[in-house]
């Protein structure tokens, strides 16, 4: 099975931190939120990855390859113009034969939750199965509505929604190859974009089936604001392993889960609290006070008495 990322937009809402590379290239405890979700498919059985570019899609390309050093095949399909998901996901047909993941970029999920997606795709035998997942701030998403367990209509943003939280649209699916042909019928929305969950309505208004998959909401986040990068950073760090791979220096005290990366130095009296992850080639202290949650990238300087 071949999985489709969409990373192809520039993420302007994460402004300045995407001036010199997409936001699916915005590292978060130390790696990039493309590498974990790389290796989140790999833990589900996925090898072989189409990845959808255009901004800054050499940035994307020289830091992955061909994906060799991540046990799976990449290849980069240049997305021309950013005409929408729907678009991006047509650029990839000639490249699959088979049911097909799609997923965005830029989002952070869980292997049993690419499991459990796969599963229902495969009972339901239907054209797409979308994963779902609950949401408080709903009018965010695409709002799924849904009988006897199938899709029937999705209302991007709705104004009203319930307080207690609504089933949405994560961004994850998985397709026959007959969505090509609902793409194709597909028409530009308001936005002059080709959107996915317009060819997803073509299917049902066709009388089609649709499946949802309901996926925990502790194992997806949606990355598209600057604070969310914050979360997404607490949350990849609450599963960090302790690993020493630089110089600890005596006075120097480590509490918790610290991952330190090579060549990188802790001088005398500092104190790291995990979960923390520090790069490599970086020098802490000496008296440094870095509390939890921390992400410090590599090569980086933190003089002395400083507190993060």
């Amino acid at each position: 099975m071949k999985a489709i990322i969409l990373a192809a937009g520039e993420g302007q809402r994460l402004r300045p931190l995407t001036f010199t590379r997409p936001k699916h290239m915005i590292p978060i405890g130390g790696k990039p939120i493309l590498e974990h979700l790389i290796k989140t498919l790999k833990g589900a059985g996925i090898e072989e990855f189409l990845v959808v570019v255009n901004y800054k899609a050499e940035v994307i390309e020289r830091y992955f390859g061909d994906g060799s050093r991540y046990g799976v095949k990449i290849e980069y399909i240049f997305q021309k113009r950013l005409l929408g998901t729907a678009d991006a996901i047509s650029s990839a047909e000639k490249h699959v034969n088979e049911d097909f993941l799609a997923i965005n970029g830029d989002l952070l999920t869980s292997i049993d939750a690419i499991k459990s997606l796969i599963e229902a795709h495969k009972r339901a035998n239907s054209i797409a199965t979308l994963a779902a997942v609950k949401v408080e701030q709903a009018s965010q998403y695409g709002v799924l509505k849904i009988e006897s367990g199938q899709l029937v209509d999705i209302v991007e943003k709705p104004s009203l929604v319930s307080p207690l939280g609504e089933l949405v649209n994560a961004g994850i699916y998985m397709f026959s190859t007959e969505i090509f042909d609902f793409i194709k019928l597909t028409e530009q929305s308001q936005r002059g974009e080709l959107e996915i969950t317009d060819s997803i309505r073509l299917i049902i208004k066709g009388g089609k089936r649709v499946t949802v998959a309901e996926i925990p909401s502790d194992r997806w986040l949606d990355i598209g604001r600057p604070w969310d990068l914050l979360d997404a950073n607490a949350r990849v760090l609450k599963s960090i392993k302790p690993e020493n791979h630089g110089d600890i220096e005596d006075g120097a005290h480590i509490k918790g889960p610290v991952f330190i990366g090579e060549n990188t130095i802790i001088r005398s009296g500092s104190y790291i609290e995990g979960p923390v992850f520090i790069g490599e080639g970086s020098d802490i202290g000496p008296n440094c006070h870095i509390r939890p949650y921390t992400s410090i990238g590599k090569n980086v300087r933190i003089g002395n008495a400083c507190e993060i």
